[in-house]
Parts: C-alpha cells; structure tokens; sequence
C-alpha cells in the first residue's frame, strides 16, 4: 500500500525554530533556466542581523539530520534500559549525533560541506515538505570510507504524485567566484541527476533508509513507481562581500535581494547549456541564499 500524504507530514523534522530566522523571497533572480528560484538570507528584525539565532536553530536540527524519527526512538529506549533517565538519553543521543559531525582540524573543509548539508536538510523540508530518503550521515562518519554521491535524496507523496528530490550542496569561503560556483554546481547536480539510481540501489537494503520509505525506494529502483517526478535542487552557500547600508530592515532586506539579482544577471549563460540535456519531465528551480551565505538550486 503507498505511503499517504498524511504519513509523509508526520515524518517532517521540525523546521519551524530554524526557519523563523531566515529571510527567503521567491522570484527568477535573472536565472536559467527562468523559474521562481528561492533567495534566501540570515533574517534581521530592524537593523539586527540574527545571525547567533540562525546558527543555533541550524544547529538544533542536527540531531534529525542524523536519525530519523524511529531510529532516535529506538536509540532513547536502549539508553533508558542501561538505566538513563529519559532527559539523560536525549541529551546522550545529542551527544552522539554531534560526533558524526566532524568537527577536528583536518576535517575543516569536510565540516564546511556538511554546513551546506544541514542547510539543504532544513530547505528541502521547509520547501517542497519532502523527507530524507536515504541518510547518509552513518556513513560518512570517516574521510577513508567517504560516499560519494548526492548530498541528499529526500521524498514526498503529493496529488497523487511520487516525487523525489535529489539534493547537492557546495559551500564556499568568502573568496568566491559566483560564476564558476554556478557551473560547477550545475555539473554536480547533472551528474547526481544520471547517477542517483545505482547510488539508492547500493542502500536501498540497508538500514540507511527510513523504515517507512522502503518500499518507496525499492519500488522506484525496481522501476514499478508509478507517476514519478524527479527534481534536482543544489545549494551554494558563499559569504556575500557586498556592503549594505543599513537604515530599516526593509530596505537591508531590498539590497540583498538586489544583490542576487546582479550575480544571477552576470552569470555566463553557456553554464545553463548543459540543462537542455535534462529529459523534459524533470523540472529546473534555483535556490540561493546571500550574506553570511548564499543558496543556489536546481528544481
């Protein structure tokens, strides 16, 4: 029997806390190709840019970011039976979850990346109310037995449609190139795009997918999915060096935005060539977000 719409909302993370600190408008942003794309930034409330609040929601989600509902509650009730209180086994179950996201100095570059994950995490629920597919984070917890493939492959159930949403994220330090950023990730995307079924068919037996999804993905990889979409969404975070004056929170939140506008406009248009090869059915969007950082996506 396929999964319902109202199993789907149930299975959502909570990105509510997180999402009230981000500031997010919905236009084309002078991208290819010409969708509504998401531009996104820090929020601010007057002058005061809630950069501490957004860092610590982002952080929050962590721990939904590396278990799902089940496998968090099946981990509580373990901790619980080797004598642990029930706030005790949240907070170890916290603990364990943050050691999965490497944080040593020579992980720096892989930590970077696993930001632009969480971001893309929270956006691909708080956007399109798709849930994680397959979770990658229990395997990646090493550089030596690092996956490669899609950042995330999340799910959802709507009018009567199955649609999964390939995700791939790229962060990038202050000392950016917009143009060369927008290419290289329109190539990754592409390249999941091709390669996503061998990817899921590797796990699709596994315990990296959430129970209630499993039949989705083995029927999907089986080819007996019925009304499949497919949908790619990439997100580029970089650190805006464009100074804003700043007299209301309006007129911040104006700049910005203007700002996307002017890096989508000067974006060389040979980089959008490439999604013309995309079968027709698989739909095209563009996510970004500026300041501290900022979202770029295909849908």
């Amino acid at each position: 029997m396929p999964i319902t719409e109202t199993e789907i909302e149930k299975l959502i993370s909570c990105t509510k806390m997180f999402m009230n600190h981000v500031h997010f408008v919905q236009q084309s942003f002078n991208l290819l190709p010409d969708n509504k794309h998401y531009g996104t930034c820090i929020n601010y409330v007057d002058l005061q840019e809630y950069r501490d609040e957004f860092c610590n929601e982002l952080v929050n989600t962590i721990s939904e970011w590396v278990y799902s509902q089940k496998k968090a509650a099946e981990v509580i009730d373990i901790m619980i039976g080797e004598g642990r209180s029930f706030q005790n086994a949240h907070n170890t179950l916290t603990t364990e979850a943050f050691k999965k996201f490497r944080n040593h100095s020579t992980d720096k570059l892989l930590v970077q990346g696993q930001f632009g994950e969480l971001l893309l995490f929270n956006f691909l629920q708080s956007f399109f109310k798709s849930v994680p597919l397959l979770r990658k984070m229990p395997i990646t917890t090493s550089v030596e037995m690092e996956r490669f493939g899609a950042d995330a492959i999340h799910y959802n159930y709507s009018g009567a449609k199955n649609l999964f949403y390939l995700g791939e994220a790229k962060t990038y330090s202050s000392k950016y190139k917009f143009d060369t950023a927008i290419e290289d990730a329109i190539g990754s995307i592409l390249k999941t795009y091709k390669e996503h079924r061998k990817e899921l068919g590797r796990y699709v037996y596994d315990s990296f997918i959430d129970d209630a999804l499993i039949e989705v993905a083995k029927d999907y990889k089986n080819g007996t999915l019925k009304d499949v979409e497919l949908h790619l969404v990439s997100v580029i975070t970089y650190c805006e060096n464009k100074k804003i004056e700043k007299k209301s929170e309006n007129q911040i939140k104006e700049d910005i935005i203007k700002i996307i506008e002017e890096r989508g406009k000067a974006v060389d248009r040979k980089h959008f060539d490439s999604i013309d090869k995309v079968e027709k059915t698989v739909k095209l969007t563009m996510l970004f977000r500026s300041k501290l950082t900022i979202s770029f996506g295909l849908n």
